[in-house]
């Protein structure tokens, strides 16, 4: 179990599940009726229940604005004594927000929490420990997500995993063998030199994953050796999966199986112009279970998605989209357990909410709601099945470490992937580049 350590915002995540953010803050006190629980203890106290106002905040865009307020309305419904008092921004300006609130003792009851802010707030004895949440349809290792030193202070609210999309209608027309689940790392670079052998001149199979960390951090977790960078902030660059790594890279440039740097310099992800896999440039490339739909609506029927490779062990590991956390000043903690308990475990909350939070945690939500999805987010719902199993801790990035990952890395890479060092003089340079942060 992880200690307590400030982690960094995962990009990943925030572009897939933060699009179109639109800032508006908003109260709204949710609607009383008479209606049962859908699931857990019915209420039949009636108005003799001791009358409960939850004030609730989250982040995002204006569909996850509406369809929260729905479920909320929902909720008093089936227990006439709880109403909301709800606020709702955008990104920008929600932290800072919070932290004035936080810092006054003014925190909302129930408020969403991301994975870089999580260890911070529960260092400074903000969060309440979650102690009758039924979580017992979620996976172990998503559920760990929300603990510190073994102790629950968070829900996952939504999941998603990394794997590897490809284009399944030019595959086919090249008569190879397509990409399968569970495959190893040494099928993957075989795929793209029996790729590359039937495409033109100016076509590749892989996308070139020299300066793509998290391709790299894959690859080394996947040979048993952990992430580059561990939750207690120990660097963990290892020279042989690294030099191992690149030098297959060095290689694959070498036949044409990757494009030239230049070319592979140009690649932006899930952009109609300059997405190479998209132009048709390469076969396959990475991406998480929950940019299908992104991917899928540029060429409609054309993708299919499979794990990462593996080695050793998986990978591709399964990551939170964002929480639920519970004040540590909260008058109202039990109530506030209850509403979170219902909102991942009922089938209603999972109808009106669908995928606006993430791919639902609960197994068997998960499972009424799948019907309703469209072909391109079963693509998603599909490669989180098979890859969850056994799918290694999400490795949590100490927020000191960003510059390290997001710049330094890019930076030692770029020169290697342009020839102008080796893996060796990259690996050299990032371990000097990696002291200013320890």
């Amino acid at each position: 179990m992880r200690k307590s350590v400030k982690r960094a915002f995962v990009p990943a995540i925030a572009a897939m599940l933060m699009l179109s953010v639109t800032a508006c803050n908003s109260q709204k006190e949710a609607a009383s009726g008479g209606k049962t629980a859908e699931s857990g203890t019915p209420n039949n106290a009636g108005d003799t229940a001791k009358p409960v106002k939850l004030r609730i905040d989250w982040w995002g865009a204006q569909t996850r604005h509406d369809l929260t307020l729905k479920v909320l309305d929902l909720y008093t419904k089936q227990h006439p004594n709880v109403t909301f008092e709800p606020e709702y921004s955008g990104w920008d300006g929600y932290w800072d927000k919070l932290a004035t609130e936080v810092a006054a003792k003014s925190a909302p009851d129930i408020y969403q929490m991301d994975p870089a802010y999580l260890n911070q707030y529960v260092t400074n004895n903000q969060l309440a420990e979650f102690k009758n949440v039924n979580t017992s349809d979620m996976e172990p290792s998503l559920l760990n997500t929300g603990k510190v030193n073994n102790k629950l202070y968070a829900i996952p609210l939504g999941k998603n995993i990394n794997g590897m999309a490809y284009n399944k209608v030019l595959v086919n027309k090249l008569g190879i063998t397509a990409p399968h689940n569970d495959w190893t790392w040494d099928e993957y670079f075989q795929f793209g030199r029996d790729a590359k052998a039937k495409l033109g001149k100016d076509s590749y199979a892989l996308l070139d994953a020299t300066t793509n960390i998290e391709m790299a951090d894959m690859y080394q977790i996947s040979q048993g050796k952990g992430s580059m960078i561990l939750d207690n902030g120990k660097f963990n660059l290892d020279k042989d999966s690294f030099i191992q790594f690149q030098t297959i890279y060095v290689q694959l440039r070498k036949e044409g199986v990757v494009p030239p740097p230049e070319v592979s310099v140009t690649n932006q992800d899930l952009d109609p112009q300059n997405d190479l896999m998209v132009k048709n440039k390469v076969l396959i490339r990475q991406l998480y279970a929950a940019q299908s739909t992104a991917l899928d609506s540029m060429s409609p029927g054309s993708y299919a998605m499979v794990t990462v490779p593996k080695g050793k062990q998986k990978g591709g590991w399964l990551t939170p989209s964002m929480y639920w956390s519970i004040s540590s000043n909260s008058p109202n903690k039990a109530e506030a357990e209850k509403f979170i308990d219902w909102f991942i475990n009922s089938n209603e909350a999972g109808d009106i909410l669908g995928t606006s939070r993430g791919v639902p945690v609960s197994s068997k939500v998960l499972e009424h709601v799948s019907p309703s999805f469209s072909a391109a987010d079963k693509l998603g719902v599909d490669l989180l099945t098979k890859g969850s199993q056994d799918a290694p801790p999400f490795p949590f990035i100490p927020e000191k470490w960003a510059g390290w990952r997001a710049k330094d890395y890019v930076t030692a890479t770029e020169k290697l992937m342009f020839g102008k060092s080796t893996p060796e003089q990259a690996y050299n340079e990032l371990v000097v580049m990696s002291k200013q942060y320890q």
